[in-house]
């Protein structure tokens, strides 16, 4: 079959994932390996392949961590390591070495309670919540407001902020080399000089804005655009937006 001078062999875009948290509260093997048995009640495939995160800042002694044999007893319980969070930054080079990647979501301000004490805890992402009973509708019903995330203190760089389901709003400065993430829409109101991925569910109609346009990368619904030589000078360092115009990435100035 004759391909169409239009076909491309391979498309890439920008995509999120989701992954369960193994929080770490040993390094020991044996004990996580105890641990997750009695979990999964020694089904291998208890977690049908899952990503996973693996969450070390509970841990002491993170030098002494083998990252071969780690990812293999997660994987012996179905489980995928693919990134590792809350290590000593000394160690980035050898867990990257390892195949993992490095991750620093920040998370949001509320703090969880501290969980009884355990070798390890899996936190899969939430089941939806169960249809409630049909109830008459008010004669008027209250708007419901969008969900939005904000963010008031600089993103540095290095750090990524996901607003999941949610707009995001960032009142402080994003370094070069910090990631903004939302399926929203993403507004900046400082220099944006990061990268910024609005729309990360597949919602074309997220936008980026930011106040000073310096942005090193940036996404809407998987499709992506970059500044390697620079911004345009009509929106460089101005206030401008990104949206997403059939397949293609516009940056164009906000005007009074």
């Amino acid at each position: 079959m004759t391909k169409s001078p239009s076909s491309k062999p391979i498309d890439i875009k920008i995509s999120t994932v989701v992954a369960v948290s193994a929080i770490l509260r040993t390094l020991d093997l044996p004990t996580l390996d105890a641990a997750l048995k009695q979990m999964t009640g020694g089904m291998p495939d208890y977690f049908d392949n899952e990503l996973a995160v693996l969450d070390v800042a509970g841990c002491a002694a993170h030098g002494a961590i083998d990252w071969s044999a780690l990812i293999a007893l997660f994987k012996a319980s179905s489980l995928n390591a693919v990134a590792v969070r809350g290590a000593d930054e000394a160690l980035h080079a050898k867990i990257i070495a390892a195949g993992l990647s490095i991750d620093t979501l920040v998370k949001p301000r509320v703090e969880e309670a501290p969980a009884a004490a355990a070798p390890v805890v899996i936190e899969p992402a939430p089941l939806p919540a169960p249809a409630p009973a049909p109830v008459p509708a008010p004669a008027a019903p209250a708007p419901v407001a969008a969900s939005t995330l904000i963010i008031d203190t600089p993103v540095r760089a290095g750090q990524r902020v996901y607003a999941r389901g949610a707009d995001l709003v960032v009142t402080a400065v994003v370094n070069s080399g910090a990631e903004l993430i939302a399926d929203g829409s993403i507004h900046v109101y400082a220099p944006l000089r990061g990268r910024a991925l609005a729309g990360a569910s597949g919602n074309i109609e997220a936008r980026i804005f930011a106040l000073s346009m310096e942005a090193e990368l940036v996404s809407i619904a998987g499709t992506y655009r970059t500044f390697e030589g620079g911004l345009p000078k009509e929106v460089a360092r101005k206030a401008a937006q990104v949206k997403l115009a059939g397949e293609r990435i516009d940056v164009v100035s906000i005007r009074d």
